[in-house]
């Protein structure tokens, strides 16, 4: 038996609460899933593709995308940054180009062979998480958004240092 099969594990199970936390449960299962499936098509690991992810939406805002925030959004130490944005470099993802203000520095640009790979395989599945979206009831909408908005939150906060039971 798993600890999933085990009732009351983690959750009261007459708690209703428990039927939104197992979707929750599902659907970052699914989501994980969907990353190491779509990395793997890629013939990438989950990280260089997070970091062309990071890469593409600093772009999008109108900002660079460093080396350093590369390293600090995916935790991994600078050597293995380095070893990261060279394989990328070499499939031709993305570019090292010259900082505008920072000369000692460079900044990564997704390539155009990037952005069509990443939204051939993403385009799909955008429009249905929209349609998906869209379905939730107007007046629930908010109230969906403020609870993921907390979980994300809770998770942010988990493992920095872990809180023990007691904690609340």
């Amino acid at each position: 038996m798993t600890t999933e099969q085990v009732p009351g594990y983690w959750y009261d199970d007459d708690d209703p609460a428990t039927l939104v936390l197992g979707a929750l449960r599902r659907f970052r299962r699914a989501d994980q899933e969907m990353r190491r499936r779509m990395s793997a098509d890629m013939d990438m690991n989950v990280s260089d593709v997070q970091a062309l992810q990071l890469i593409i939406a600093a772009e999008n805002r109108g900002e660079v995308a460093t080396p350093r925030q590369v390293s600090a959004h995916l935790g991994i130490s600078t050597a293995s940054t380095t070893k990261l944005v060279d394989r990328l470099a070499a499939s031709g993802h993305l570019e090292r180009v010259p900082h505008p203000r920072d000369r000692r520095s460079v900044v990564l640009r997704a390539t155009p062979y990037a952005h069509r790979e990443l939204r051939e395989r993403m385009a799909r599945m955008h429009r249905r998480m929209g349609e998906i979206a869209r379905a939730v009831r107007p007046e629930a909408r908010q109230d969906v958004a403020d609870f993921l908005h907390a979980m994300a939150e809770e998770l942010d906060l988990a493992g920095t240092p872990l809180r023990a039971a007691s904690d609340g």
